[in-house]
């Protein structure tokens, strides 16, 4: 009855996984959207959500930009080649917008995390977050605030 176009996503985008520690140790100043160099087997796992961002970061060097410390599970079919879970993937970048992040890197002490994979068109794509790291007392600020906002909704729809 409904042909298969009908029932994929208008935007073409498939979530894979999300760091959520990213937005809790770091405050997110800009994003970049990012190819990733995969083997077949890597691919088969994401396709399975297997993947962990825990300690993940992107390091710069004259090679290019790399994904480290991001771990995707081995894929458990795979019969001849499997991968090293936690190896560095190269990220997929034109050389400008290398350069341009590995300034502000550089120059104003900000890190590189990834903050999201996912699905684009078929090919796997990874949101680069650059942030500055939280101290304690911000990240108890932020919780407060994520605290009152609650209350205050609650309050509301309790009155309506």
């Amino acid at each position: 009855m409904y042909n298969d176009m009908s029932q994929k996503s208008t935007s073409g985008t498939k979530l894979i996984a999300t760091n959520k520690n990213a937005r809790r140790y770091y405050e997110i100043l800009d994003t970049v959207e990012a190819g990733i160099a995969l083997m077949g087997s890597e691919v088969k796992s994401l396709r399975e959500s297997k993947v962990s961002f825990k300690d993940g970061y992107v390091r710069i060097d004259a090679n290019g930009a790399w994904l480290v410390g991001v771990h995707i599970a081995p894929y458990e079919f795979a019969t001849h080649f499997g991968h090293e879970p936690e190896r560095p993937r190269q990220l997929l970048l034109h050389r400008r917008e290398i350069d341009s992040l590995a300034a502000k890197v550089e120059q104003k002490g900000l890190s590189l995390v990834p903050t999201k994979m996912y699905f684009k068109r078929g090919k796997v794509k990874v949101e680069i977050a650059l942030g500055k790291g939280k101290k304690t007392f911000d990240r108890r600020d932020d919780i407060k605030q994520r605290d009152i906002a609650r209350d205050t909704a609650r309050e509301l729809t309790r009155y309506k």
